[in-house]
């Protein structure tokens, strides 16, 4: 997918609204996340914090979770906001977790422009590395 045939406008919108649900009483610090998948629909997701600080969940695990709820398939484009509606790199963690469920070349709106989850997150491993061992232990 081409970043021009993305309308990125529309996943703030969404990113925005799931801001909006965002369950951020100890940092005030809520976010938003929006992704498109590879059959058109849009799913989205808010972090969610806890009074243990370090078992909140990002907005990004919101929106896999929602992604996995709602059919599955794979992630081609994501945004993600802060509660001014900035743009928001996400985590390493979290990039990880987007990559398990990205298409190829899956592209991210950041802090510095577009950029492909590979720029993001290079020399990942996932399901795509698992499955190239596979193919050649199998041809082995």
């Amino acid at each position: 997918m081409i970043a021009s045939e993305i309308d990125w406008a529309a996943l703030r919108v969404a990113a925005l609204d799931a801001m909006g649900r965002a369950y951020a009483p100890y940092s005030d610090f809520p976010v938003g996340a929006a992704a498109l998948v590879d059959d058109g629909r849009v799913v989205s997701g808010c972090n969610v914090e806890n009074a243990s600080y370090g078992v909140g969940l990002c907005a990004e695990c919101a929106l896999v979770s929602s992604l996995i709820m709602t059919g599955g398939g794979q992630l081609v484009a994501f945004t993600c906001v802060d509660g001014n509606g900035g743009i928001l790199m996400p985590c390493g963690r979290c990039r990880q977790l987007l990559y398990e469920h990205s298409a190829p070349g899956m592209l991210l709106e950041t802090v510095s422009g577009v950029k492909t989850i590979d720029e993001v997150l290079p020399d990942a491993f996932g399901p795509r590395q698992l499955a190239d061992y596979r193919a050649s232990a199998a041809s082995s």
